[in-house]
């Protein structure tokens, strides 16, 4: 009987194994163009409600899911009767959080329906920028895909400013994807994959299945539009941004067409379609990869042919004797571009000095730092710990 107990026990722990290993974090992002009509701006109820119910059954599997939706502003506009999108930044934010309210009452009544508990989750850059308020949102997300919550989250409209916006769900969605970890980030958009030039206009479009590397992207020439539904800010540009930045953090990326939510659970049973970025290997340190994709620069730094090859090649750290030109106005502990000669950005990091202080001593031996400034500062420009090469 003890025996059996043992076998029962080694049984339930192997497929207590399997189980984990077969249960997913994805990521869903659904763009304004899929969520609303084009002409009116009104949200398609159907479409929503095939999404929903997509989602739902993949928690019901065991799955953890974040859904990241578009469409406040666009929302807002058709409950205010505006024809379209504002560009005043104080009537923009309005309009988002009249749009916002309304959106989630939609979202909250289809999940209800299905037993799915939600929450909203409103993030700005600046959320992200800070590292203790990045690891903060790092635990809720983690707490809620404990519960069995699917959080829904966007950016904060009403209250983000120029300089702390994302600029677009489609950074905010890899950021997310990021954050938590995510197995798969599923960019849905108005075109069913990522064609060689927008397919609406150019008839030898050709479509492309799989990219091994961003750097395919330029084999197959790509061309890049804007967003065509007037109420989004994005398109394909930003969507390729959005793979770059979740492939870097070991994230599957798929673009496909957010009119068709089943296609998620097809493509994870295997089926080929949209257009799949393939992972690279996920970064081991979390804080050097916050640096290199969430921090946004704040200048840059033109380094000469010996601090780039030390940099780049030799894994050391920027001393202010490699560094020809500072450009920009920053604070220490600023993240900055380190750029060579000719301005091709090769690494990034968090600077020990600010740019007023860099320009004094750019050019200088370490030990002549405290004679220029009047005071003993530390002996790197950019730590290496505190440096990302690009």
């Amino acid at each position: 009987m003890a025996t059996d107990n043992s076998q029962q026990s080694t049984v339930n722990s192997q497929q207590s194994t399997v189980n984990r290993q077969q249960t997913k974090t994805i990521v869903v992002k659904i763009g304004t163009s899929t969520l609303t009509r084009s002409t009116t701006g009104n949200l398609a109820l159907s479409t929503i409600a095939a999404l929903v119910e997509i989602l739902a059954g993949l928690r019901q599997q065991g799955h953890r899911v974040v859904l990241v939706s578009s469409g406040a502003v666009g929302v807002g506009c058709a409950r205010l009767g505006l024809t379209e999108r504002p560009r005043n930044i104080a009537l923009k934010q309005a309009v988002a959080a009249v749009g916002q309210g309304r959106l989630m009452r939609v979202y909250d009544d289809l999940f209800t329906t299905l037993q799915q508990p939600i929450a909203q989750v409103l993030l700005t850059r600046g959320d992200l920028v800070q590292r203790n308020s990045y690891v903060n949102a790092c635990n809720t997300f983690q707490q809620l895909l404990r519960l069995g919550v699917i959080p829904i989250v966007n950016e904060n409209d009403t209250v983000a400013v120029d300089e702390l916006k994302f600029g677009d769900n489609d950074t905010l969605s890899a950021l997310v994807a990021s954050l938590v970890e995510a197995d798969w980030l599923f960019v849905l958009t108005d075109v069913d994959r990522l064609y060689s030039a927008d397919p609406r206009s150019n008839p030898d479009a050709q479509p492309i299945a799989l990219v091994q590397s961003m750097a395919q992207l330029t084999e197959f020439q790509v061309q890049t539009g804007d967003s065509r539904s007037g109420w989004g800010t994005g398109g394909m540009v930003t969507k390729i941004e959005a793979a770059r930045i979740a492939t870097a953090s070991g994230v599957r990326t798929v673009i496909t067409d957010g009119c068709f939510p089943g296609n998620i659970e097809k493509i994870l049973n295997g089926e080929s379609i949209g257009t799949q970025f393939e992972p690279q290997p996920r970064p081991v340190n979390a804080r050097k990869h916050w640096i290199a994709n969430v921090l946004i620069p704040a200048g840059k730094l033109y380094l000469d042919a010996g601090a780039v090859k030390a940099v780049s090649h030799g894994g050391k750290s920027l001393l202010a004797a490699g560094i020809a030109q500072v450009e920009g106005e920053f604070q220490a502990d600023d993240s900055v571009q380190l750029c060579d000669a000719a301005g091709k950005q090769i690494a990034r990091g968090l600077v020990n000095y600010s740019s007023l202080e860099l320009r004094q001593i750019q050019g200088c031996k370490s030990e002549k730092i405290a004679e220029i400034l009047g005071y003993a500062g530390v002996e790197t420009a950019v730590h290496r710990d505190n440096l990302v090469i690009v």
